[in-house]
């Protein structure tokens, strides 16, 4: 008798942990996923391509999360996965209770038994919550590395919204690659900034057949660079593993699952932001990590700011548009764009709430917090001309962009705009030049 298994999850982890620990084994029978934190990825199914058709020879549907309590007792589960992240303790203990009140078991998979061993040295970046900067010290890291004239090839956590078997593997190379994998406003944030430095990133849905192509790249590969997302922990077995903290939210080193995962089980600890944060916030942290994981070096970063046009914001009222997963699971109150709104003297930060249109108006509803910033939402075309239909509506002077690609390009914006960008800047000593050259003496690859 096969054992049925729900995977709770949100289009990323939950489907890996399927494909190392469920995929192909008989005794296990995974009847369905629920899906949570991304709008519209329910009501599709992992298909039979990928699930296996021997085993899964319809594929698996996958349905909202709030079907769980009645998806358990129909269809006789034993055993509740949870696999997602960027999610606060009471909440995950809550689902708990749900699955074992149900009768269900609960079940939260381990690295051991979920992550993929590389041939080449392997580099994981992983961060405490959404939003702590992990994205621009991976760009530091490959930055630093190629400066060494080492061939670096990223691999990002998965956000495989559109055809599943069409995003088994993907590679982007140049920017034309995200209009060819039709890439959302949200994988576009994490795949530009490194193709249009020059290096390859990679994603999809199958991380071991896609670490298997990253290793084999055509430009070639001396070392992989997992770029994390929201905070969870790495797919690949890592030999660095470096975790991006944020005083902003100080405590979610210690309050988010699978955030003190990361914590613990780093190499290296960035403390980020700390031009932005108060000191008391940054102790705070500083004494978390002491306390979880004190054999970890610690590295002290800033954030500083660049903008474009810093003109069209003094004395002027401003929109500030921020990346949206920052402000919505992220909870994040203040970003880039606002820091550069306040410093640069805007006379007012436009709220656009009253300006909101259709998917728009929605996650703010769900997501009530966000306050007087606008989340580049566009998990589809629909979300897309949402957000390009608000902006046109507000009433502002000016738009400040801070989110990591040209929205000019997604949207055509009816407003002057301001680019923000922000990049990893590192304080004194131990710094990631440091590390690096004792990472590639290690794994024998000066060239």
């Amino acid at each position: 008798m096969r054992r049925n298994v729900i995977i709770i999850g949100a289009a990323g982890r939950d489907f890996h942990n399927f494909n190392t620990f469920f995929r192909g084994k008989s005794e296990y029978n995974v009847v369905a996923f629920t899906a949570a934190q991304i709008p519209d990825i329910d009501g599709r199914k992992y298909p039979k391509e990928l699930a296996g058709e021997d085993l899964y020879p319809n594929g698996i549907p996958i349905y909202a999360q709030e079907d769980l309590p009645k998806l358990i007792k129909e269809l006789d589960v034993k055993d509740c996965v949870f696999a997602y992240s960027d999610v606060p303790y009471p909440r995950v203990m809550s689902i708990s209770a749900l699955v074992n009140a149900c009768g269900a078991n609960f079940i939260l998979l381990g690295p051991a038994e979920t992550m993929v061993k590389s041939t080449k040295p392997v580099i994981a970046v992983g961060a405490t919550r959404t939003g702590c900067g992990k994205s621009q010290t991976s760009r530091k890291i490959v930055e630093t590395l190629m400066k060494k004239g080492l061939k670096v090839v990223a691999v990002r956590h998965p956000m495989p919204y559109g055809d599943l078997n069409a995003q088994k593997v993907q590679r982007f190379a140049k920017v034309e690659d995200l209009a060819k994998h039709k890439c959302t406003i949200e994988e576009m944030e994490e795949y530009e900034p490194h193709v249009v430095r020059g290096n390859v990133i990679y994603a999809g849905v199958d991380y071991e057949a896609i670490l298997r192509a990253a290793e084999n790249d055509p430009d070639g590969c001396d070392i992989v660079l997992w770029d994390g997302g929201n905070n969870d922990f790495p797919f690949y077995k890592s030999d660095l593993t470096i975790c991006v903290a944020d005083p902003h939210r100080p405590g979610a080193e210690i309050g988010y699952y699978p955030g003190e995962v990361m914590a613990r089980m780093a190499d290296v600890v960035v403390i980020n932001k700390i031009d932005s944060a108060n000191i008391e916030n940054i102790t705070k942290v500083r004494e978390n990590i002491a306390k979880i994981n004190p054999n970890a070096k610690v590295i002290d970063g800033a954030s500083p700011l660049t903008v474009d046009k810093p003109e069209l914001i003094r004395g002027k009222k401003v929109l500030v548009i921020e990346d949206g997963p920052t402000l919505t699971h992220g909870e994040m109150k203040i970003g880039a764009g606002t820091v550069a709104a306040q410093k640069y003297g805007a006379a007012e930060l436009v709220d656009p709430r009253p300006y909101t249109v259709g998917k728009l108006s929605e996650t703010f509803k769900i997501y009530p917090n966000i306050g007087t910033l606008l989340p580049a939402m566009g998990y589809g075309d629909e979300q897309v001309r949402d957000l390009q239909a608000t902006i046109d509506k507000v009433e502002c002077d000016a738009v400040v962009i801070a989110t990591p690609i040209d929205l000019n390009r997604i949207v055509k914006i009816n407003k002057p705009t301001v680019k923000v960008g922000y990049d990893l800047q590192e304080i004194g000593t131990p710094n990631l030049d440091e590390i690096l050259d004792d990472f590639v003496a290690k794994h024998n690859l000066k060239k």
